[in-house]
């Protein structure tokens, strides 16, 4: 049985070819292991191996992990990933240093005001749904990214730093077009925000694809820690 450390590196190296067939650089593709449903445990395996951003996707799940971990290991970089009612952003904004799934401009606007002063402003992306699908949150068109930025963009607490997005499971062409098509949205955005240097994109099973088009942090999970048991839903 491979080991946390053995899977880690595993990934680093798939994301290393993927971006050598591109003529890519490795060092400009951050790899966030996906840490939810996972035990503190498992977090210091991965870190012991040099891993140092870690995603979440639950509030409660990932304010506890932080806050057991940020005085011993203060070098670890939390990002949020998941779906953020207005009534939970305060955690995200207290404690957590990005956050990738901003899609309207209420939850940027209370993300602003609950993030503290002495903290640097909070790391944000525009989620974007790609795929139309109508389970999956999401700004769906250009003009309503090119909107929610200039909302962000007078946040003084947020810098905006690029887009996200979760892809259909379709495979092939069909992946293929929406990676690009994100890979084009980001372009349009830098037009006007050149500091949007982030397509948060790709994971365990299609991350060669999305590397191809441009991704440049992958949220990398069950192929680090294994499948999953999931919790009950965040309280």
């Amino acid at each position: 049985m491979t080991t946390i450390a053995e899977r880690l590196a595993c990934a680093q190296s798939r994301i290393a070819q993927a971006a050598g067939k591109c003529s890519r650089q490795a060092d400009d593709i951050t790899l966030l292991a996906v840490s939810k449903t996972k035990p503190v445990s498992d977090i210091m395996a991965a870190y012991d191996a040099g891993q140092r951003c870690f995603g979440e996707n639950y509030v409660q799940e990932g304010q506890q992990k932080i806050l057991e971990l940020q005085q011993s290991h203060p070098d670890i970089q939390w990002h949020f990933i998941g779906p953020l009612q207005s009534n939970k952003s305060r955690p995200v904004a207290e404690l957590f240093h990005w956050m990738h799934t901003i899609d309207r401009s209420k939850i940027a606007q209370r993300l602003n005001a609950q993030r503290p002063l002495q903290l640097p402003p909070l790391q944000v992306c525009i989620q974007v749904n790609v795929s139309g699908e109508a389970s999956k949150s999401g700004v769906s068109s250009e003009q309503e990214m090119l909107s929610l930025a200039r909302d962000i963009s007078q946040l003084p607490h947020l810098t905006l730093r690029g887009l996200m997005t979760i892809p259909s499971a379709e495979e092939g062409e069909p992946l293929r077009r929406q990676f690009q098509l994100m890979q084009q949205l980001l372009a349009r955005l830098q037009q006007d925000y050149p500091q949007a240097d982030t397509l948060s994109m790709g994971m365990s099973h299609d991350l060669e694809q999305a590397v191809a088009c441009g991704a440049t942090l992958v949220r990398i999970g069950s192929a680090i820690f294994g499948a999953r048991d999931y919790p009950q839903k965040d309280a």
